[in-house]
């Protein structure tokens, strides 16, 4: 049923916008850190940032405004309680999302002519750059995966394998605790050259260098490496055309050893397209930013993995959102 909506209410939806625009234009230049040790008035600010004085108050009265800072007098500071966050090395940071957000807001801005020519839309690099825009996103997804990945493995109950490929592992977010959970196994994480230096640092850091193959390629143009029992598909479907998902599917077919078995986690739609809601939302993410991405119901996936030769297609869990798992088989 369709819900009412109120003159005042929609109002406060259109304004929506307006403090995600302040908040990611803080973190993409970095305000919180920048005050988290150094409070400071605004041309002070300004100057650290070489940006315009006049411009950086009225940002920073917004955000005093939102809770964000705390502004005695004409000196702001940043609360320890949104420092937690917000602060670069801060315990639950989550700069790199809110910048991603950025990169996706200037795409959502622009739905309207998506609509018209069913064409994605150019990217808009942030003032950070293209290439810190590339690490804010792979940031980005560490930090909304690595507090539920442990769980969400858990979850699968027991899990066997001797072999995972952890297909676009980025900085080994999953990878980690998949391996934590069988001491025995080992790993391979395949991404772009871009994203293995992370890993690496990663796979330092947990002490798994010597579990771990780091792989470059791409699988939209290479084979993948051969040998595992175990494929970990991981935020990635959605990226796709229905075609596509079909030929990485047939290369992960490929890749596993007889016997073998491959994980997908992402939305799964029901027949409508209309829940889980978040997924509704996410598909128009994928049309403003691919050609073909979208989120797709568990037949299409159903069909598209047994199109690539696997058996017994099974939907393992249904979440709200990019928690769904879907799960087949390489004959043996």
């Amino acid at each position: 049923m369709a819900k009412q909506c109120t003159a005042d209410e929609l109002f406060q939806l259109l304004r929506g916008f307006q403090p995600t625009c302040v908040l990611i234009a803080a973190a993409e230049l970095d305000v919180f850190t920048a005050l988290h040790n150094h409070p400071a008035e605004a041309p002070d600010l300004a100057g650290r940032l070489n940006a315009d004085p006049r411009a950086t108050g009225v940002m920073l009265d917004a955000l005093a405004a939102m809770g964000l800072l705390r502004k005695s007098g004409a000196r702001y500071e940043v609360p320890e309680e949104v420092a937690d966050t917000l602060v670069e090395g801060g315990p639950h940071c989550m700069l790199g999302m809110v910048r991603h957000q950025g990169n996706c807001l200037r795409r959502w801005s622009q739905l309207a002519k998506v609509v018209k020519t069913g064409k994605p839309v150019e990217r808009e690099v942030s003032v950070r750059g293209a290439e810190e825009d590339r690490i804010s996103f792979i940031r980005a997804m560490d930090e909304i995966s690595s507090p539920v990945a442990a769980g969400l493995i858990e979850s699968l109950g027991s899990l066997k394998f001797k072999h995972l490929l952890d297909l676009g592992g980025a900085s080994g977010t999953w990878t980690i605790p998949f391996l934590r959970r069988n001491p025995d196994a080992r790993a391979t994480i395949f991404d772009l050259p871009d994203a293995i230096p992370m890993a690496a640092y990663r796979m330092r850091r947990a002490g798994l260098t010597d579990r771990v193959r780091l792989v470059e390629g791409n699988f939209y143009t290479d084979e993948l490496p051969a040998g595992a029992d175990l494929a970990w598909v991981s935020a990635i479907v959605h990226q796709n055309s229905r075609e596509e998902n079909r030929d990485m599917f047939r290369k992960i077919f490929a890749a596993l050893i007889p016997g073998g078995r491959v994980l997908i986690r992402d939305f799964v739609m029901d027949e409508s397209r209309t829940a889980p809601a978040g997924g509704a939302f996410f598909a128009v993410n994928m049309l403003v930013a691919t050609s073909g991405g979208g989120t797709f119901t568990f037949s299409e996936l159903d069909a598209d993995l047994k199109a690539a030769g696997f058996v017994n297609v099974t939907f393992l869990r249904r979440g709200e959102g990019m928690d769904s798992m879907v799960s087949a088989t390489k004959p043996a």
